[in-house]
């Protein structure tokens, strides 16, 4: 007969050991919580402006490898178009040449160091020095030039591979910089997300705060519009006069990082674009930029000069007067007035 046995019940202490388990898992959970408290509003703007301050950096870093590539580019291009041409003109002698030999043959009196050429490397014939006297005076001169020809074909097509090489390489960086760029602001983004809608309001409403302030900053006779007062400096020169007109031209329009104009510019796309306008050529980054001409002191600016800021030069505009810059300042900002005090200055540049 089969037997009823009760199932076995969990022992007491086995219980008590899986509860005080369960309690010291929640306790971690909470300390680790209170140990991890949700960012400020304020530690969510500081990582942020760090993070927009990185992109500028990756920025400049993107835009010198974008002309470093389009410069390649056009020696590439070049050199394949020189090779092209080489390459025809070879053709060309080797087929003066070979008519020559087929005449000979055809006489029966085609010259064999000239039936040797034909059928292998002139470099090699020619290091047969010991057979050039066999050949007539035209036929030598014929094979030299080829010779030349061709030495100077494998010389560009040497050349030529090594600019595409640098090429490729300069394209994979601009790649990375260009990912580089994107995780920055995605970062930021992200960042920003986390805050609730007021709290994002109210960090871009001091910001446009702060921003109207130094744009009015000694207002004197400004009527509380947006343009401060820049004092009575007058530019250095008409080139400098024209470049700051155009720059004022396009206050409100949009940073966006690799932009050039005409309706959004990232710093040194900015400045670049200004100066083209009034008839002036000047490189595409900050740092190139900073070498466009003579280097002054904040003392010396003057209306329309560049200003540099960073120690590694990564933020540049153009200074408007009256300890006042204007330019595109980073990620999520547009075209505008601010103090040069805003930045750590580090010298002028008049072009």
């Amino acid at each position: 007969m089969a037997s009823h046995r009760r199932p076995k019940q969990p022992s007491r202490t086995r219980v008590t050991v899986l509860t005080a388990t369960a309690a010291a898992a929640v306790a971690l959970s909470s300390q680790a919580a209170q140990a991890a408290p949700k960012p400020t509003k304020q530690d969510v703007k500081t990582e942020v402006d760090k993070l927009y301050e990185q992109a500028e950096q990756a920025t400049e870093k993107y835009n010198a490898a974008k002309e470093n590539q389009e410069k390649l580019q056009k020696e590439v291009d070049g050199l394949q178009d020189k090779v092209a041409r080489g390459q025809g003109e070879l053709n060309q002698l080797r087929k003066s040449l070979g008519e020559v030999a087929s005449g000979q043959y055809r006489s029966g009196s085609i010259d064999p160091s000239v039936q040797l050429f034909l059928s292998g490397d002139p470099d090699t014939y020619l290091d047969k020095a010991a057979t050039l006297d066999q050949l007539s005076g035209q036929q030598a001169d014929q094979l030299k030039t080829i010779a030349d020809k061709q030495r100077q074909l494998a010389q560009q097509r040497q050349e030529a591979a090594s600019k595409i090489k640098d090429l490729t390489d300069t394209r994979e960086a601009l790649g990375e910089k260009k990912d580089e760029i994107k995780g920055k602001l995605a970062k930021a983004q992200e960042l920003l997300n986390s805050l609730t809608a007021k709290e994002r309001a109210e960090i871009q409403a001091k910001e446009k705060a702060a921003q109207q302030k130094d744009a009015q900053r000694a207002s004197r006779g400004a009527g509380g519009g947006e343009r401060p007062d820049l004092g009575k400096d007058a530019p250095e020169s008409g080139r400098a006069a024209a470049a700051l007109a155009a720059a004022q031209s396009k206050i409100g329009s949009p940073y966006v990082w690799g932009a050039t104009g005409p309706s959004s510019f990232d710093c040194s796309g900015l400045t670049s674009w200004a100066y083209q306008q009034a008839g002036q050529s000047l490189p595409r980054t900050s740092q190139a930029q900073a070498n466009a001409g003579t280097r002054l002191s904040m003392s010396q600016l003057k209306p329309g000069d560049l200003v540099l800021f960073y120690g590694d030069l990564h933020h540049i505009g153009l200074y408007a007067g009256n300890g006042t810059v204007l330019h595109a300042p980073k990620p999520g900002a547009s075209v505008r007035y601010e103090s040069i005090n805003n930045m750590p200055f580090q010298f002028g540049v008049r072009v």
